[in-house]
């Protein structure tokens, strides 16, 4: 989910520059209205959920981050949340059934439950059957754990299920998505209006799990319990509607699906339901769309960009992942969010971020952003997961490079180069894309523009479109359904574009300089090298001698040359779709080069 906050303007004005040498640009004092104007109303920030960036970390944040021996031993295979909210007194009272499997010995877990919510409550039913009878579980409460004592040790293999009872008041949102909590709210008409919003703040915020996103069960049920003048829409498939008598009804709905615990939630709302087929590759997909009653003629106008999303997805990272879920969007009282086959949709029916362009170039203004970019998602993040949040540029860096794919099925490749360049100018480069690991904590928020960039340069590098689509079709084919780490994922990336992406990947994930290209002709030579880097950094890069393309350069740290003669006024330029920045070297810098050659 695409984050957005109102600081640091000075600094994007201030530290305006050319992105690249060689390339035509507006006078400054043109561009600085619109660089005010994008800085105030897109530019990205840090989730606020995970707090400002910290220095040092707590007990507190070893235990939510990293998977320690209480919750090593054991796999969720299953979540079952039942919930019943009251709108007038901000609270809530649930019953979640944790279904797992012991993968080694172990009797004491770790759950998840952040206060001020209260436990009544846990029962053990050790053969994984509540048919089976049960038995109390014994627990202590510490801040947000609860430390559950099983009263056997249980071994490999071993399947059991237990079930939390839980009240009270759940931390509201002040401000979702970027903060966090229970949404109440009313809609227009002045009808209750709930959800939640909690990725990074955790699923534990509102449900007993394990919160930890190396850990997806396999499936999960929601059965969400409201006034019967309401609706109630979660992931998955819907089953049923229970009407209880005494003016409530629960609404039951199933996820089939290996499922993140962040992208588990209920809405509540006055909804209708608009529905639609999609053939798509891998058969006919079910589209659902839960929009708020009143806005159903618009909603069903503005939707017709789902199938034009998914003909372009589709052919790009390969089929949908959640045949078996259904796709929706959901009107939510909030802007967005990424909620897997039940997506938050909270954009005003309006194409653009909030009706303008992040770009600047007016390209995503042709396209809804919440639509496109949640449900790119849907490949990057809710299948393709990352085991720790600190690698979360998975999931952000290539869903925001979604946009840029989508406006290329779209608009054309000229204009998608375009998107993705215009988004540079919200790179702050102000820390590592990947954070500190076992401790909840994410990289830079640089992971949307900056990721982006990284993956298109890395497209460039390859010089192959049909090679690098095939190899997003084979990331998502492969890693599908997969909790996995930049690592490996670098790793693959390297090892099917048959070039060493690693000098890459350290430089523009670890490292916060961009790298500049150093150049000058000397005896109508030219000379060429990196600087602004790590040791030992090399990355092919193409240049431009005036309009002629010149190919691709071998460059490293070290000056070299191609050899070859350029005459007349030379004029060097590099492409555009590298991420980086160069300039010509000086005639005192070049004066030793090429000595007695």
């Amino acid at each position: 989910m695409e984050r957005s906050c109102l600081p640091r303007i000075e600094r994007i004005i201030t530290g305006w520059r050319l992105p690249l040498l060689g390339a035509d640009i507006l006078p400054l004092m043109r561009r600085v209205a619109i660089v005010l104007l994008m800085a105030l109303l897109h530019l990205p920030c840090a989730r606020a959920q995970l707090g400002a960036r910290q220095k040092s970390f707590t007990r507190a944040d070893t235990l939510r981050g990293s998977i320690g021996p209480e919750r090593a031993w054991w796999d969720v295979t299953h979540y079952e949340v039942s919930v019943t909210p009251d709108f007038g007194s901000k609270s809530i009272r649930g019953t979640t059934t944790i279904t797992f499997v012991a993968t080694s010995s172990g009797q004491r877990m770790q759950i998840d439950l952040q206060q001020p919510l209260v436990v009544d409550s846990l029962q053990f039913h050790q053969s994984g059957s509540v048919a089976d009878g049960s038995r109390r579980a014994r627990f202590t409460r510490d801040d947000n754990v609860l430390w559950v004592d099983l009263m056997d040790t249980l071994g490999p293999g071993d399947q059991a299920l237990l079930t939390v009872f839980y009240h009270g008041t759940p931390r509201s949102a002040r401000q979702p998505p970027w903060d966090g909590g229970w949404i109440w709210k009313q809609d227009s008409e002045g009808n209750p209006w709930m959800s939640v919003a909690c990725q990074g703040l955790g699923a534990s915020v509102w449900y007993p799990c394990k919160d930890h996103q190396s850990d997806e069960p396999d499936g999960a049920a929601l059965h969400i319990t409201v006034p019967d003048t309401l609706v109630a829409v979660g992931n998955g498939r819907f089953r049923n509607v229970k009407d209880n008598g005494q003016g409530t009804s629960t609404w039951t709905w199933d996820v089939r699906s290996p499922i993140n615990t962040y992208n588990l939630v209920p809405y509540i709302g006055k909804y209708t339901r608009l529905s639609e087929r999609y053939n798509g590759l891998s058969g006919t997909l079910d589209i659902d769309h839960w929009v708020l009653s009143y806005n159903a003629d618009k909603a069903l106008a503005h939707f017709t960009q789902v199938p034009e999303m998914l003909d372009c997805f589709e052919a790009w990272f390969g089929p949908y992942p959640f045949y078996e879920d259904g796709y929706k969007l959901v009107e939510s009282p909030h802007l967005g969010m990424e909620h897997q086959s039940a997506i938050a949709y909270g954009n005003g029916y309006v194409n653009g971020y909030r009706g303008m362009d992040r770009s600047g170039t007016g390209h995503g203004l042709e396209w809804d952003y919440i639509i496109v970019h949640e449900s790119g998602h849907e490949w990057f993040g809710n299948s393709i997961t990352t085991a720790d949040i600190a690698d979360m540029w998975i999931h952000e860096g290539f869903t925001c490079y979604s946009e840029t794919i989508f406006t290329e099925c779209q608009q054309g490749r000229t204009a998608a180069n375009e998107y993705l360049i215009g988004l540079r100018k919200s790179i702050l480069n102000d820390r590592p894309l990947i954070g500190p690991y076992g401790v909840n904590q994410e990289g830079s928020v640089d992971m949307y523009n900056k990721g982006a960039n990284l993956i298109h340069t890395i497209r460039a590098i390859m010089n192959d479109d049909q090679r690098f689509q095939g190899m997003l079709i084979e990331m998502n084919r492969r890693f599908r359904d997969a909790i996995t780490s930049s690592s490996e994922l670098e790793s693959f990336m390297s090892r099917f574009s048959e070039r060493d992406l690693s000098h890459v990947f350290d430089q523009y994930l670890r490292d916060t300089r961009i790298p500049v290209l150093e150049w000058g002709i000397r005896k109508k030579k030219l000379w060429y090298r990196w600087t602004n880097c790590a040791d030992h950094f090399e990355m092919p890069v193409r240049l431009y001698h005036g309009d002629k393309d010149l190919g691709l350069f071998a460059v490293s740290k070290h000056w070299n040359t191609d050899g070859k003669k350029y005459r007349g006024r030379s004029r060097i330029s590099t492409d555009l779709n590298w991420y980086i920045t160069a300039r010509q070297a000086d005639g005192s810098e070049l004066k030793n080069l090429g000595s007695g050659r």
